[in-house]
C-alpha cells in the first residue's frame, strides 16, 4: 500500500468512525504503529485532521475530505456517470456545472467529445468550480463563464453573495448537479447551506437538471436542501442503486439512468 493509498484509507476510517486510534488503524491497514503515528503528523500538518495523545480526530465539527482526497473514492463509478452525462449534452449548449469530484469528471468528459472539438463556442460552461473553470479555459472552443465569490479551500466552489448576483442573471439548457444525498421523499441536499443556496440557484436558472451521483449518495438525507426531487429532471448514477429507490424517483418523474 502506497503512502497516498494509507492517507486515503486513514482518511475514510475517520470519517466513518469519527475518530483513529494508532493501534487499531495499525492492525486495519497492515503497517506499524509508527508509520501510523507519522501519517497522522503529516495529515494533521494539512489540516487534514487533529491530532490527540492516542490517534486523531476529525478537523472541525463539520468534516469533509478535501476534493483531491475524495476523487479516488468510486472512481470507476464517477467515469461511468460522467460519460453518460456529457452524451446528454448537445453542440452548443450552455451548460452549468457544479463543484464536486463526479462534475469534475463530467467536464473532462465533455472535454473528451470529439464533436465538441471545434466551435464557436462548441459549448458554454458556466462554473462556480475553481478548478473545472482552469482544466476547461485552456479549450478556445469552449466559452468559460466563472462566477465570483468567496472560494471555500476543501470543495473549490465559490459561494456568496458575489457568486449569486452572476449566477442570477444567466440562463442555462442544462444543469448538471454533483450532491452530497439525493432521496425520493426528502429531494437533493449537500452538506453546507452555501453550497446548498448556488446549487439551489442553478437549477432556478437551467431549462433541465440533471443529477449526477453514484449510488451511495441516493436514498439517503444531508443537511441544506437544494431542491424537490420533482424539480429534477434526470438523475445519473451506477448500477449499485436499489431497485425501490429506483421505483421512488421514477414515481417522482425523475428519469432515472443506470450505467
Amino acid at each position: 500500500m502506497t503512502r497516498k493509498e494509507r492517507w486515503q484509507t486513514l482518511l475514510d476510517l475517520l470519517v466513518e468512525r469519527g475518530g483513529l486510534e494508532v493501534e487499531p488503524a495499525a492492525e486495519a491497514l497492515g503497517v506499524s504503529a509508527a508509520t501510523i503515528r507519522r501519517d497522522l503528523d503529516q495529515l494533521a500538518e494539512q489540516q487534514l485532521l487533529v491530532r490527540t495523545r492516542g490517534g486523531a480526530v476529525p478537523h472541525g465539527v463539520s468534516y469533509e475530505l478535501p476534493l483531491r482526497y475524495r476523487t479516488s473514492r468510486r472512481a470507476a463509478e464517477k467515469l461511468r456517470i460522467s460519460e453518460a452525462v456529457a452524451a446528454l449534452i448537445a453542440p452548443g449548449e450552455v451548460v452549468g456545472l457544479t463543484g464536486g469530484t463526479t462534475t469534475t469528471e463530467v467536464a473532462r468528459a465533455l472535454a473528451a467529445r470529439a464533436d465538441l472539438a471545434t466551435g464557436s463556442p462548441a459549448l458554454t460552461v458556466v462554473t462556480n468550480a475553481l478548478n473545472i473553470a482552469g482544466e476547461l479555459v485552456i479549450r478556445p472552443q469552449f466559452k468559460i463563464v466563472l462566477t465570483g465569490g468567496v472560494a471555500r479551500p476543501q470543495s473549490y466552489e465559490l459561494t456568496g453573495p458575489l457568486a449569486q448576483q452572476v449566477l442570477g442573471q444567466l440562463t442555462m439548457d442544462t444543469a448538471v448537479l454533483g450532491v452530497d444525498a439525493f432521496d425520493p421523499a426528502d429531494g437533493a441536499a449537500t452538506r453546507h447551506e452555501d453550497e446548498a443556496a448556488m446549487n439551489r440557484l442553478l437549477c432556478e436558472r437551467a431549462r433541465r437538471v440533471v443529477i449526477a451521483a453514484d449510488s451511495s449518495k441516493l436514498g439517503v438525507r444531508a443537511f441544506a436542501r437544494i431542491c424537490a426531487t420533482s424539480e429534477v429532471d434526470v438523475l445519473v448514477t451506477d448500477t449499485g442503486l436499489p431497485q425501490e429507490v429506483a421505483e421512488g424517483f421514477t414515481e417522482a418523474g425523475v428519469e432515472v439512468v443506470r450505467v
